[in-house]
């Protein structure tokens, strides 16, 4: 279904919208095809439509409302990374409330936005998704580390471990993707490049043993560097 991180994306980024509010559906589908390099394939008007068109038309990249009266947002998105791992679904929703951020999270999502996001956030985080990188709206984020650390779970002794073995500036980036800032905004936090912030966000990851930024930003506070 998706791609994995760093490889292009050789068209249009293929778009399955799954919410069963009609107008903010079909409007969101009406700006997110104009001109902005995404085709949607499909809309759902439910959670059991959703995961029935993501197995039929395995799109790029899912955005999945969480609150739908046939089947929940959450379960939508466990069924669909169930069947395929590689799937890329990002949730929507009208809050970014700890629980629900969390929940998305571990069922799978590779992203997390709130429906009054700007339109060019949305494309924004549909484009990280295809390629393989996962995305939280800085609101999202914040509710995702204040629930990990109002869990006050320790952390197990290898990642301290690995911790350990980030450089200086790899620690300050690492803080700073906690905070859920972008590449772009940790170079100008830091005054470096783009590219560079980039350079030290992989070696993080490839240091961590994750993914993606959102588990490297729950390694960070589970940690306790933010």
């Amino acid at each position: 279904m998706a791609r994995g991180p760093g490889v292009d994306q050789p068209g249009p980024i293929r778009l399955l919208i799954v919410d069963d509010h009609d107008l903010f559906r079909t409007g969101l589908s009406s700006l997110l095809a104009d001109g902005l390099g995404i085709e949607i394939v499909a809309q759902a008007s439910g959670g059991r439509m959703g995961v029935r068109l993501a197995r039929e038309l395995k799109p790029d990249v899912v955005l999945m409302d969480l609150r739908m009266p046939d089947l929940d947002g959450i379960d939508a998105i466990r069924l669909i990374v169930e069947e395929d791992p590689t799937a890329r679904v990002i949730a929507l929703t009208v809050a970014s409330s700890e629980h629900d951020v969390a929940a998305a999270v571990l069922a799978g999502a590779c992203g997390y936005l709130v429906k009054d996001s700007p339109v060019d956030e949305i494309v924004v985080a549909v484009r990280a998704a295809a390629r393989g990188e996962a995305w939280l709206s800085p609101r999202a984020a914040t509710a995702l580390v204040d629930r990990v650390r109002s869990s006050n779970v320790e952390p197990p002794a290898e990642e301290l471990t690995v911790i350990a073995e980030l450089s200086a500036r790899e620690l300050e980036v690492l803080r700073l993707v906690a905070r859920g800032l972008e590449n772009s905004e940790i170079a100008y936090e830091l005054g470096i490049s783009p590219r560079t912030a980039k350079n030290h966000l992989s070696s993080i990851l490839a240091k961590l043993g994750v993914t993606n930024r959102i588990q490297a930003a729950i390694y960070a506070v589970r940690s306790g560097l933010a």
